[in-house]
Parts: structure tokens; C-alpha cells; sequence
């Protein structure tokens, strides 16, 4: 049976866990914090599911748990940073934090990471640059899932990006998506709850169309919008991974593998958004645009229409109060780490918690 988890006692429990396997304080925190947030936006596929993941890497040395990423490149205005196999979420926000510094300087920056690792959500970090001002991209290769358009071997990653910014007194906006037609965590999903997957998200091994996230998993996830969504990962490919010195294509190791460095890449953008103009005039110019959006008549059947990223500021609204529910399978694995650790479980559904 799904069990309901308060966000707050999950996050506790995760950097717990997290610190309990040899990560930082801080840093325990921030991958709990990521993980956690990416469940109160409604993407439990980049959620709790993952935490036994980064910790097995960690504990088999793929992931240096200890390491401290290092500016390798300074031109002032473009950074290139090694993140010497660490993790990715500290790596990333180390990026974020320089990417701004940097930007408040120049009016722009650009940060180029090598040797990193999976960071969880872009828009965790992009959303970070845009609450300090900056308009943020953020573009990050990832393990082979997809093939190139024609092919049936998986050659290249999801490759995500995202893109964000002050939102007025709307909050922030923001993008965030994979090149595929679902990010590969949403079928690791339904595999935890024993779901098939939609027509058109995967092949099988053969090229075969699938609902099954079993045969999804070992096979190919499609990409979005056909030809252009396998361009789009190319490209992404090229900006965070070729060009930064990192790993690219099939030299990229996934999370949810235990072992094998993963070489993956990562290219930030800041943009000041006071080196281009006034920033009350940049709020209330996207407020308009925000208004003019919304404000759209709505088709048959539709309720509201929403910007980027307003769906998951709602949604972890109701979720503060509400609770994160858990499926089976991942409760299974938490279980697994509590034992390991000593932490003690979180308490679902207004129970105690297990020890």
C-alpha cells in the first residue's frame, strides 16, 4: 500500500541517510533538499527513488562523496569547472553560485562543468540563479537512452535543459524537459508501481513500441517531436559535453548504475538582468506578458491556463500540507537504507515512525 510521508520528516530522513553513508553536512542536505523538491513539484521520477541510487554510488567510489569541485579555466566572464567525480547536486550549485558572482560582474557568465554528475532536476538550479536576478540556462548530458533518428541503439542521452526567470509577482518561470518524449525517470516510475508506460514514450530493445517500463528500460525511449527532439539532444550534447571537456554519447554513466565513473557534463548561462535594463521594468514587462498568457480563452474542458512552471509551484503547495505519497517499491529501498544507516524511517499517514 502507498504510504504518505510528511516532506519535511522525508527530507530529515534522506540527508540523514545521505550523511549517515559519508557525505557532508551541507551537502547531505542539499541532495536531501533536491530530491525532496522534485517530489513536492510532482516529479517523483527524479524524487525519493533516487536516494539509493546516489548512495550506492557513493559507497562503491564512482561518486567521490568528498570531492570539492575546482576552477580549472577563468576568464573572468567563463568559467570551466572540474567537478572531480563528485556529486552532482554540489557540483552544480558550486555553479550556480560562481555563475552569478560572475554575472553581477560582467552582466554575463557562462560556466562550463567537466567530470561531474547527475544533479536531479535543472530547474532546482536554474530557479537558484533566478532568484538572484539572472536569467539562467542550464544544459546537462545524460547516460544513452535514445538512438539517433533512424537508428535502434542507443547513442545519446535525454540530455535535459532548462531555462528560468524572475516571474514578477508571479514567481518564477521556468522550463525544464528532456529531449525524449518522458524523461527516463518517469519509467523507473511506473516500474516501481507496476504500470505500464503510455504508447509513444519506448521501444524495446528491437525498435518495437512497448507500454512495458521493464522492456522501456532496457530498450529506447523515443524522442520528442520525432527528428527534432534527437537534434535537440545532439546539440545539448555538443554545448555540455564536447565543449566542456567532459565525457558525451555513450561515455556517459547513469545514476541508477552503482558502479563506473559517470563523466557527465553540464553549461550554465547567467544573464543579469540588471547589465540589460531596468529590473522593475523586466518585472513588470513579465508580469504583461504572464497576464497576456493567462489571460488566453481556454478550449473546451480546460479550466486555466498556466506558465511554465506554475503547475509545480502549485502542486507543492498542496503537497506541503498534504503529504508525499510513496509507492511500494521505493518504500522497499528506504527500508533498505534505513537498516543500513541506523536512521529511522519517516512516519506515513500520522504513524510512528519505524526503527
Amino acid at each position: 500500500m502507498p504510504r504518505t510521508v510528511d516532506a519535511s520528516a522525508l527530507l530529515e530522513f534522506a540527508a540523514g541517510t545521505a550523511e549517515a553513508c559519508g557525505i557532508r553536512t551541507d551537502d547531505a542536505r542539499l541532495l536531501a533538499d533536491s530530491l525532496v523538491t522534485a517530489e513536492l513539484w510532482g516529479h517523483p521520477s527524479h524524487g525519493i527513488l533516487r536516494l539509493t541510487w546516489y548512495l550506492d554510488r557513493g559507497r562503491s567510489g564512482a561518486t567521490d562523496v568528498r570531492a570539492e569541485p575546482e576552477i580549472v579555466t577563468d576568464s573572468g566572464a567563463v568559467l570551466v569547472v572540474d567537478g572531480h567525480d563528485g556529486l552532482g547536486q554540489m557540483i552544480m550549485d558550486r555553479a550556480v553560485a560562481w555563475g552569478v558572482e560572475r554575472a553581477k560582474l560582467h552582466g554575463v557568465a557562462v560556466v562550463g562543468v567537466r567530470n561531474s554528475g547527475h544533479f536531479g532536476t535543472a530547474a532546482y538550479f536554474t530557479r537558484k540563479a533566478a532568484r538572484r536576478g539572472c536569467v539562467a540556462i542550464l544544459a546537462s548530458n545524460a547516460s544513452p537512452a535514445m538512438a539517433p533518428w533512424g537508428g535502434r541503439e542507443k547513442r545519446l542521452g535525454t540530455n535535459p535543459w532548462s531555462i528560468a526567470a524572475p516571474g514578477g509577482r508571479y514567481g518564477t518561470v521556468v522550463m525544464d524537459m528532456a529531449n525524449t518524449a518522458v524523461a527516463r525517470g518517469k519509467i523507473y516510475h511506473a516500474k516501481e508501481r507496476g504500470a505500464p508506460i503510455p504508447e509513444g514514450w519506448a521501444a524495446d530493445s528491437d525498435g518495437v513500441p512497448t507500454t512495458d517500463p521493464a522492456r522501456a528500460i532496457e530498450g529506447l525511449i523515443l524522442p520528442m517531436a520525432g527528428h527534432k527532439g534527437y537534434a535537440i539532444a545532439f546539440m545539448v550534447d555538443v554545448l555540455s559535453g564536447v565543449l566542456t571537456g567532459s565525457g558525451f554519447g555513450t561515455s556517459i554513466v547513469g545514476p541508477y548504475r552503482p558502479e563506473g565513473r559517470s563523466a557527465a557534463g553540464h553549461l550554465l548561462i547567467c544573464l543579469d538582468i540588471a547589465a540589460m535594463g531596468d529590473p522593475e521594468e523586466f518585472r513588470r514587462r513579465m508580469d504583461a506578458l504572464i497576464e497576456q498568457t493567462k489571460d488566453t480563452p481556454t478550449a473546451a474542458g480546460v479550466q486555466e491556463i498556466f506558465v511554465p512552471g506554475e503547475p509545480e509551484a502549485r502542486t507543492a503547495e498542496r503537497l506541503r500540507h498534504e503529504g508525499i505519497t510513496i509507492a511500494d517499491d521505493t518504500w522497499r529501498s528506504l527500508t533498505g537504507v534505513a537498516e543500513q544507516t541506523g536512521v529511522p524511517l519517516p512516519a506515513t499517514n500520522g504513524g510512528s515512525p519505524v526503527a
